[in-house]
């Protein structure tokens, strides 16, 4: 059963599976920039209303499921989102920005949307366990990287 939200003049249920990439699907959101990145996006998040049911973050990608009130719109909280971590991490991290490739933009330019309805419990264990399946085909070899 979907979990309701209201607001002034509506109740609704508006979740969304939310995926996106740094530039260049780099591997870096490790350690101090994956400590950095959850605490920026839970602070984002609180500030404009917006609930996280679950995020996982993995070296080269974020999973998010969230609940976006109506009134505001993916795209611009994304575009948010994505600034506000992006500069948070250049000012805590100084030396990412020495790289050449970087040129001032952390996240890769665009990120895969999906709603989520009656099959929400479904996609929540999956951004929950996928960290350990990742890990698991990494100890096995079957990682094909290409950098």
């Amino acid at each position: 059963m979907p979990k309701y939200r209201k607001l002034t003049h509506c109740i609704y249920s508006c979740s969304y599976h939310i995926v996106w990439t740094p530039k260049y699907r780099f591997r870096i959101l490790e350690g101090k920039v994956k400590e950095i990145i959850e605490s920026r996006i839970s602070q984002v998040c609180e500030w404009y209303d917006v609930e996280i049911d679950e995020m996982s973050i993995m070296p080269d990608h974020v999973h998010i499921v969230c609940s976006i009130p109506p009134k505001k719109s993916v795209s611009k909280f994304m575009g948010i989102l994505k600034g506000k971590t992006a500069v948070q991490i250049f000012a805590k991290k100084c030396s990412l920005k020495e790289k050449p490739y970087w040129g001032n933009h952390f996240w890769a330019r665009g990120y895969f949307v999906s709603t989520v309805g009656i099959d929400g419990d479904l996609i929540k264990r999956y951004v929950r366990y996928q960290e350990k399946e990742e890990r698991q085909k990494e100890q096995d070899g079957t990682d094909y990287k290409l950098f």
